[in-house]
């Protein structure tokens, strides 16, 4: 009995002596403690882009998360950090989330980093040097100027309907001539276009002749009269007085100058009073229809300055104005209908021409200015993003007015001389969006998503969920 006892006590120890031998072979436990460090000048450091907090002056591995260290250049720091003054702390991953105390995360296993007064003026976010030449940002200076509103819109050409001209006949009868036959036949003032038999017009022509044979001036006259009223030609109503014979056919004359638009009849076909045989239109001068968008219509006026392009003549500039604006917007476009006069001598502009027209309001002297580009429209509003200059930019909300080629005409939120950025500005927005500085620029965040922290004055804290952190547990 007395022996097995034992057996077992000696079993017992070696076994605790196994355990710990085994113990003290394994390595000791990562801390993760993370000790800010930079050269003394304050000019080259090695962080990591995922822990900002995390700074070395020797390159390696970051003893968070094991990534590789960037190397950065800055200026020396003229400042202690002991005498900054920190508005609050927070996670690098959720920089939205404020906390009052210092102590890690309770997102994830790290740091949280502190917020000084003096980097935080109006929500700015710096970028490196390097990071700049990187991300290709380039800046523009806000300018005040002549600005001159201007819009850009697809034209048709179109004939005047003023010089539509309808060619009939007065009397009914039958077309046996006819000198035109298709449409787009040119026409000359006082040409010849048809020939016409009408019964009624050759009794009025026998009238003429026998009012002459008797010698009353007064039958005559009347005779004379009653052939214009029907429509006769006087060049041929003279050719009947004088060689008292009457013509079989009544011609038909065209009135003006222009081409035929429309042809209706052939030769044999029954004509009647108030049916047209052909329409003849005068290009010697055209309309361009122009649809102007419906936001940009309000301010286009008749007599406003018009250049039109076409693609027949490239490089040329046709300059006119607007003749008319049509009272009614078109419903499926949402467009406002204006109208161009343009002479049209050696008919360059043809009907059914496609025209580039850009109309061009009055000048307006004094107004501020900046590249179209700088203006990033979000649909609610318009944000600029402003350059501080040493690698520190902050967004800016501006109201913004009309747009003239390159150049974005601004209301307010900008001042002459300060610099924008027209390049890269996106990314730096976006960099505003995630540490908030957005939201806290341009208004207060919704009730219901913001809460203040326990100190009294200290800033808001922004975000859809509490802290987990304790400011009693001493970090």
């Amino acid at each position: 009995m007395n022996h097995l006892r034992a057996l077992s006590v000696l079993v017992l120890v070696a076994a605790f002596a196994g355990g710990g031998w085994w113990l003290a072979q394994m390595p000791a436990p990562s801390t993760h403690r993370l000790v800010k460090q930079t050269s003394p000048e304050g000019d080259v450091y090695y962080t990591c882009p995922m822990h900002p907090q995390v700074r070395q002056p020797e390159p390696g591995n970051c003893p968070i998360c094991g990534m590789k260290l960037l190397r950065k250049e800055e200026g020396a720091e003229t400042v202690s950090t002991s005498e900054r003054k920190v508005l609050y702390w927070y996670d690098p991953m959720k920089p939205e989330q404020h906390f009052e105390a210092p102590g890690k995360s309770p997102f994830m296993d790290m740091e949280l980093v502190p917020k000084y007064a003096d980097t935080s003026a109006r929500g700015a976010v710096e970028v490196t040097p390097r990071m700049v030449q990187n991300l290709g940002i380039r800046t523009a200076r806000v300018e005040r100027g002549t600005f001159s509103r201007r819009v850009a819109a697809v034209g048709a050409v179109e004939v005047d309907e003023r010089r539509i001209v309808a060619v009939e006949s007065r009397a009914t009868g039958w077309l046996e001539r006819l000198d035109l036959r298709a449409v787009g036949d040119p026409v000359q003032r006082g040409q010849i276009v048809a020939g016409v038999y009408a019964p009624e017009l050759y009794a009025a022509q026998e009238e003429l002749v026998l009012a002459a044979n008797a010698g009353d001036a007064a039958l005559v006259s009347a005779a004379r009269r009653r052939l214009a009223f029907l429509g006769l030609p006087e060049t041929q109503v003279d050719a009947v007085f004088n060689t008292g014979q009457a013509q079989r056919l009544g011609l038909v004359i065209a009135p003006i100058q222009g081409v035929v638009i429309e042809l209706n009849v052939r030769e044999g076909s029954q004509v009647t009073p108030g049916t047209p045989l052909l329409r003849i239109a005068d290009l010697s001068r055209v309309w361009i229809s122009v649809e102007i968008p419906e936001a940009q219509g309000a301010w286009v006026a008749e007599g406003i300055n018009a250049e039109v392009r076409i693609g027949a003549q490239p490089g040329k500039v046709f300059n006119g104005s607007v003749e008319y604006v049509y009272p009614t917007l078109e419903q499926l476009t949402r467009t406002v209908r204006a109208r161009i006069a343009l002479e049209n001598p050696n008919t360059v502009f043809k009907p059914g021409m496609y025209a580039d027209v850009t109309l061009v309001g009055n000048a307006r002297p004094g107004t501020l200015w900046v590249p179209t580009e700088a203006v990033i429209r979000t649909g609610e509003r318009s944000v600029v993003i402003l350059a501080e200059g040493a690698g520190r930019f902050h967004p800016a909300a501006v109201s913004v007015g009309d747009d003239h080629g390159s150049q974005t005409e601004i209301l307010s939120g900008l001042e002459e001389g300060e610099s924008v950025v027209i390049s890269g500005q996106f990314l730096i927005d976006s960099e505003a969006n995630l540490r908030g500085a957005m939201a806290r620029m341009l208004g207060d965040p919704p009730a219901g998503r913001m809460r203040q922290l326990g100190n009294e004055g200290a800033p808001p804290v922004y975000g859809g969920h509490e802290s987990q952190q304790n400011p009693g547990d001493g970090r």
